[in-house]
């Protein structure tokens, strides 16, 4: 059955992509007050964090939902990774600016997302479909709290960043080496 194109997943999809350059705003605009009890918080961090988990939050949704009620569609496929790579590059390019994320973990985390994606393409060519590894959705929520916990600079959002950095390289691999008979063949 042909699902409708704006349903449910897609439209929570398209809201993830809408909320990205929020967080990217709330954190540029550098709302500096900051919060009671939490001297090193502003409210431009909160209200940037809180946009950041709930665009994060519609990602579990999304899929869930196309999956369970049989709404998957071509354009889903297409949006739901997009909002996911759109979402997490917008904040932590506001990272970048801010001073809390060195600007080279973004470039091999970026760098690793274009590679996978790049492989999905030419196996999509192919007719293979290349499904989402355990070890990439790892790599997602641990990028997604590693993330919050920078924009909120809670203790050991570096820390977990590294590991996010480290799951990212180490999936990446594990794509290219399950797609490395679509490149070499």
């Amino acid at each position: 059955m042909k699902s409708k194109i704006f349903n449910v997943p897609n439209t929570l999809s398209l809201v993830r992509v809408f909320l990205a350059p929020l967080v990217l705003l709330f954190l540029s605009l550098r709302i500096d007050e900051p919060i009671s009890g939490l001297p090193d918080v502003s409210w431009g961090d909160a209200i940037a964090a809180a946009v950041f988990i709930i665009a994060s939050i519609t990602d579990a949704f999304d899929g869930y939902i196309a999956r369970r009620y049989k709404l998957v569609t071509t354009l889903g496929k297409f949006i739901d990774p997009l909002a996911d790579k759109v979402l997490v590059i917008a904040a932590m390019l506001a990272l970048i600016e801010l001073g809390r994320l060195p600007a080279w973990i973004v470039m091999v985390i970026i760098t690793r997302e274009f590679i996978v994606t790049g492989l999905r393409l030419v196996a999509a060519a192919e007719g293979v479909v290349i499904a989402a590894s355990k070890g990439g959705k790892l790599k997602t929520v641990c990028q997604i709290i590693a993330l919050v916990m920078l924009i909120l600079r809670i203790p050991g959002g570096m820390a977990l960043m590294w590991v996010a950095m480290i799951l990212t390289v180490w999936s990446g691999m594990d794509y290219l080496i399950k797609g490395s008979s679509i490149i070499t063949g």
